[in-house]
C-alpha cells in the first residue's frame, strides 16, 4: 500500500480507483486552493501527489516528500513544478495532454466570437433596458468572423483544433507561426506558414496557443501590438504572461487594435485595472479553457491512471520527464 496526497478534492469515481488499487488516499477536501504549508505538512510521507497548475511543486516541496515517486499534474501545462529538480530527484512528473483539446479550442472560439460581436456588451444592454432601436449604424456593431484570416501563434495540438474550427466552420484562411512545421495541417486545411512579424501584420484573429517559458513571456508586446492591424482581435487561452498586459491595456485603449478575448492572466488571479477598465470589445474569462465537466472528468481520469501506473511499477501514460 502506498500514501497518495492531492491538493484537490477528486471526484468520487476516480478517488475510489485509489483506495480500491490498495493505496490511502489522503489531501484536501475544501473547494480552495491549499496553503503552502499543507502541501509541505501533507506529502511528506506520500508516494504519488495528485496537484493543481496553480500549486507551486518547487524543489523544497519535492524534498519534503521524501517518498515521492510521482507528481500528476491534473493540466496539460507544467511550469509550476519544477521539473529539472524532480528529475534530479528520481520523480516522475506528468500531465493531462490531449483531453482537454477540443474543450480550449472551443473555448478560444467562445472567446473570438464573443469579442467580435460584442455578446458581453449586448447582454449587458439587454439586461439594463437599453434594447437600441434597429438602424443602419446602431451600438454594438462588430466584426466579421467568416472569410476572415485567422493567426496562430503555436500550432501545437490546441492550436490546430482552433485552426480547424476556423477553416472548415467559418472558411478563414489561416496563418500560423511556430517552432514547428505541420505539413499534414496544411494539406488539409490550407494552413500557411508565416513569419511572425506577417503573422502579426496579417492576422485579423491572432490565438495563442504558446507554453508558457521564459521565452515566450511577453511575446505580444507593445511593439508586437503596433504591428497588428486597428481591426484585429487578439485571443489568449494559453498562459498569461505570453502577454503584456499593461501593454495590451494601452493598444486596446489607443485603438491599437480593436478587441482582445481573454482567459488567462500574467498575475491570476489578479487581473490589470486597466484592462478591466476596458468593456468594448474586451471579454474576459476566469481561465475556463478545460472546465466542462466531461473534460475535467477525463483529466483526473488520466491523472490518476499515471499515478496507479507508477505505484504499480509501471511506465507512467504521459510522462513530462
Amino acid at each position: 500500500m502506498s500514501n497518495v496526497f492531492s491538493t484537490t478534492p477528486l471526484f468520487a469515481g476516480q478517488a475510489q480507483r485509489i483506495v480500491d488499487a490498495g493505496h490511502d488516499l489522503r489531501g484536501s477536501d475544501a473547494k480552495v486552493r491549499m496553503p503552502r504549508r499543507e502541501i509541505l505538512a501533507g506529502i511528506v510521507d506520500a508516494e504519488g501527489l495528485l496537484c493543481l497548475l496553480g500549486d507551486r511543486i518547487d524543489e523544497e516541496v519535492l524534498r519534503a516528500g521524501r517518498s515521492l515517486r510521482i507528481v500528476a499534474n491534473i493540466a496539460v501545462g507544467h511550469e509550476n513544478v519544477d521539473v529539472d529538480a524532480a528529475r534530479r530527484l528520481g520523480i516522475t512528473v506528468t500531465n493531462t495532454p490531449d483531453v482537454l483539446t477540443e474543450a480550449t479550442a472551443d473555448m478560444t472560439f467562445a472567446l473570438l466570437l464573443a469579442a467580435a460581436r460584442r455578446i458581453p456588451e449586448a447582454d449587458a444592454s439587454v439586461r439594463a433596458g437599453r434594447f437600441p432601436t434597429w438602424r443602419l449604424d446602431q451600438p454594438l456593431l462588430g466584426l466579421d468572423v467568416h472569410g476572415k484570416t485567422l493567426g496562430i501563434l503555436g500550432m501545437g495540438r490546441i492550436g490546430s483544433a482552433v485552426a480547424r474550427r476556423g477553416r472548415l466552420g467559418f472558411g478563414m484562411h489561416v496563418l500560423y507561426h511556430s517552432r514547428t512545421r505541420r505539413e499534414e495541417l496544411e494539406r488539409e486545411i490550407g494552413a500557411e506558414l508565416v513569419s511572425f512579424e506577417r503573422l502579426l501584420e496579417e492576422s485579423d484573429f491572432l490565438c495563442v496557443h504558446v507554453p508558457g517559458t521564459e521565452e515566450t513571456r511577453h511575446l505580444i508586446d507593445a511593439d508586437a501590438l503596433a504591428r497588428m492591424k486597428p481591426s484585429a482581435v487578439l485571443v489568449n487561452a494559453a498562459r498569461g504572461p505570453v502577454v503584456d498586459e499593461e501593454a495590451l491595456a494601452d493598444a486596446l485603449e489607443a485603438g491599437t487594435i480593436a478587441g482582445a478575448g481573454l482567459d488567462v492572466f500574467e498575475r491570476e488571479p489578479e487581473v490589470h485595472p486597466k484592462i478591466l477598465a476596458l468593456s468594448e470589445r474586451v471579454v474576459l474569462a476566469p481561465h475556463l479553457g478545460s472546465a466542462t465537466r466531461e473534460t475535467r472528468h477525463a483529466m483526473v481520469r488520466l491523472a490518476v491512471d499515471n499515478v496507479l501506473a507508477v505505484l504499480a511499477g509501471q511506465n507512467p501514460i504521459t510522462p513530462v520527464n
